[in-house]
């Protein structure tokens, strides 16, 4: 078999990879390099262009495989984050084939291109987490249910004659999950005896010593800050990823606890609830209004304006994201000013990148000028810390390890984890880079 890195081997995001077993192609992810396109705005309400998405570097380069384009039989996507399956709708096309991935993930993609006005010629395809399928007569498909922090994540499991490729974008071992099953850590014990050729596995906190605490903790430090922080008569917003529906679950619980009402505003925010809601994991609307566009956003914070110990406001800007709810109410965009002592909870932690880090620190300290109370790192990460990814390839024993979805620091921060566990630098632990191939 020959794997061929597209993208995510350079950074963190632009995900995609392809993996030719005999004369057989399946693409693995098509995302986003996220930070190109939140300097582009996309909480706007306008659509940005193929064009302008193009020139910002969003899309990773699929021109790489130019000589497999042929044959690809499927695209497979592990879960519904824009690092993953933003470049989809715009590149999918291109490849006659179907795309696969759990429900609630295609009902994500579907939503981006019913926004974006796209229509997909591919056949968008659901497998349930769990479950498996036959992609060709020679491969077959099956999605290991994993815990992530976002819900119905999976691991792709690729099998031939040849052997099989366990792709590992992205996972925690979260053993009290707050929404969603536990790892399925029977199957990946057995994967030790089923010759998994390549582990590629996302390396994003290999260099983080430890475990990855669980959601469960991240709903205690949400719950104390809520609940035990003196809040009366002061506005409450909390701030967390779109897609985070078990965090957002926890801020309604104890939203609900203050006597609070809960309103739900921004785009994206709309976006992955409708979503979830679509295919019967959540039901937030009963909870609370949500609002999606900018003049139902304006009016519910009207009503906060008026009342402003009256709601928990979950919203877009975790952040500092141009053109998210809790940038343009600091830009004096929308109908609401922060006044002394109110509320502000990061429930997240800033994406590791320049332009990232950048937003955040100029919403904060534009959150200062006004004295509001800002909580921050009220969270607990998705991502596998260094004894996480040990316990994974221990557990899997492939053949051969492959690192990704970072650059070469944390890949090679993955790689000192696969030496340690008997793996040799070029022959069995093999660091690569966007566009590379490698033979197994």
């Amino acid at each position: 078999m020959e794997i061929c890195t597209v993208g995510g081997y350079n950074e963190v995001g632009k995900n995609m990879t392809a993996i030719k077993m005999g004369d057989e192609v399946i693409i693995i992810d098509m995302g986003f390099y996220l930070p190109a396109v939140i300097d582009l705005g996309e909480e706007e309400d306008h659509d940005v262009s193929f064009e302008e998405l193009k020139r910002a570097g969003a899309f990773p380069d699929d021109s790489l495989i130019k000589d497999w384009k042929d044959k690809v039989k499927a695209i497979v996507i592990g879960h519904c984050h824009l690092d993953h399956i933003g470049a989809v709708p715009y590149l999918a096309d291109k490849y006659k084939c179907p795309v696969y991935g759990t429900p609630f993930t295609i009902e994500v993609l579907k939503s981006i291109c019913n926004d974006e006005k796209i229509k997909l010629k591919n056949d968008l395809r659901k497998i349930n987490p769990n479950s498996k399928l036959k992609l060709t007569n020679k491969i077959t498909l099956e999605l290991i249910g994993i815990t992530h922090s976002t819900l119905q994540s999976s691991l792709i499991l690729l099998g031939s004659d040849e052997g099989k490729v366990l792709y590992c974008n992205d996972f925690k071992f979260d053993n009290t999950p707050v929404l969603g099953k536990k790892p399925n850590y029977e199957r990946l014990r057995k994967l030790s005896k089923e010759n998994v050729v390549a582990l590629i596995s996302e390396s994003l906190y290999a260099h983080r010593e430890g475990k990855t605490y669980s959601e469960k903790i991240a709903r205690e430090l949400l719950k104390d800050v809520m609940l035990n922080t003196n809040s009366k008569g002061k506005a409450m917003f909390v701030t967390t990823f779109a897609s985070h529906l078990e965090r957002i679950y926890s801020a309604i619980e104890f939203a609900k606890k203050l006597n609070r009402k809960v309103l739900f505003l921004g785009r994206s925010m709309a976006k992955y609830i409708k979503a979830a809601e679509a295919v019967g994991i959540v039901n937030f609307s009963k909870d609370g209004i949500i609002a999606g566009y900018s003049k139902q956003v304006k009016k519910e914070l009207e009503k906060v304006e008026k009342n402003r110990g009256k709601y928990v406001v979950i919203c877009t800007g975790s952040q500092g994201e141009p053109n998210s709810v809790l940038d343009k109410i600091l830009r004096k965009r929308l109908p609401f000013k922060f006044t002394e002592k109110d509320n502000v909870i990061f429930s997240c932690r800033t994406i590791p990148d320049p332009i990232n880090i950048a937003n955040r620190e100029v919403l904060e300290k534009k959150l200062k000028k006004y004295k509001a109370r800002i909580f921050t790192d009220v969270h607990a990460s998705g991502h596998a810390s260094r004894e996480d990814l040990r316990d994974l390839i221990e557990m899997v024993k492939p053949k051969n390890v492959i690192p990704s979805h970072g650059d070469n620091v944390k890949l090679n921060a993955l790689g000192e984890i696969a030496e340690e566990c008997g793996y040799k630098m070029g022959s069995t632990l093999h660091i690569m880079h966007n566009g590379k191939r490698v033979k197994l």
